[in-house]
Formats: structure tokens, sequence, C-alpha cells
């Protein structure tokens, strides 16, 4: 195990023991949160289903139905609204967050989770996620400037060729074709 810790912007009870009095000063869910090794923040992050969960709860951080959680999620990774969803596919998401995910997530105590009620909530350690979340969203790739870098660097091998060997056209437009096509491909695999 890592024994660097994530970054956490909650304050750590302090006491101050005199003599005559006992001060303890902290925030109430301070009191609760231990600092998360690098290793376990990585490991309860590494999966897009639990990302998606703390985005959700993060979204609604009132106590959430593990049925509309799942439903939820399910919508997401199936591209469908939540109303066109199949019994088969919220079930499916259902038991992967109840069986797997869930309790990994509650045994680090990020979230919340009762599985004899169904319900979750946002968990004393989630803050120290936060910024891992936010470090995701940032990094999506520009695909529109690697569409425009491929559209001009296409345009400028199609004038070259034009100029010099106007016999290679044919060629030249099949290898931008076959360049965009890759590129479709790969920002589709990704997203």
């Amino acid at each position: 195990m890592s024994s660097q810790t994530a970054p956490t912007d909650t304050p750590q009870t302090h006491r101050t023991n005199t003599p005559t009095a006992s001060v303890e000063t902290a925030e109430p869910d301070a009191s609760t949160a231990e600092p998360l090794s690098l290793d376990l923040v990585f490991e309860v992050l590494k999966n897009e289903r639990r990302r998606r969960v703390l985005k959700f709860l993060c979204e609604h951080p009132e106590t959430v139905s593990l049925s509309d959680l799942a439903e939820h999620i399910a919508a997401i990774e199936n591209d469908k609204p939540e109303t066109a969803l199949s019994s088969q596919e919220r079930k499916r998401v259902y038991v992967g967050l109840y069986q797997c995910h869930l309790p990994k997530m509650d045994d680090t105590n990020v979230i919340d989770f009762n599985g004899d009620r169904g319900t979750v909530a946002l968990g004393d350690n989630a803050e120290q996620l936060y910024p891992f979340l936010d470090a995701d969203d940032e990094q999506n790739r520009p695909w529109p400037k690697y569409y425009l870098g491929h559209t001009t660097f296409s345009l400028a091998l199609f004038a070259a060729a034009l100029v010099a060997v106007p016999s290679a056209l044919s060629v030249v437009f099949g290898l931008s074709l076959l360049g965009f096509l890759l590129l479709g491909t790969a920002h589709h695999s990704v997203a």
C-alpha cells in the first residue's frame, strides 16, 4: 500500500490539552473521515461504474434508493432514457452495484450503503475523491481539433499531389478517407 494519501480540504480534529481545560475543534463530519491512501482512491475510481455512482451522488447529496441509482447508471450505459430500459438492463446494473461496487465503496467509507434498506448516500471520505473526478472530466480528448488537423493535413496533401503528381489524386483521396475512418473509429471506441 502507498503511504501517500489523497488530497483533502477536510479539516482535521485538533486537541489542545492544558492543565485547566481541554478544547476540541472540528466540523462534525470531519471527525469520522480518515485520509485514504492513493491506492484506495485509485482502486475505487478505476471502475467507470463506481465513478458514475459518485457523480450521481454528488448531484443528489441526499440518500437515494439503489433502484434509482441503478436505473440512472443503466440509462447511461445503454445510451437510452430511463423509461426505455428493459428490466434485464436495470437488473444487470442493480446486481453489479449491489454485489460488487457499492460494498467496495462502503468499505472505504466513500459511500454509506445500506443493503437491507436499499439506500445509498455519500460517505465521509467522498470529498477526498472529488479532485480526481474533476480531473477525469477535464481530460476529455479534443476530438474537434483532431478532425480539423486531419482535414488540414489532407487538404495540404491533396493540393501538393494536384500540383506535383495529378495521377496520384485518387490514392491521396483514399488515404484521406482511410484516415477519417480510423479517426472516427478511435473516437467512437473511446466515447
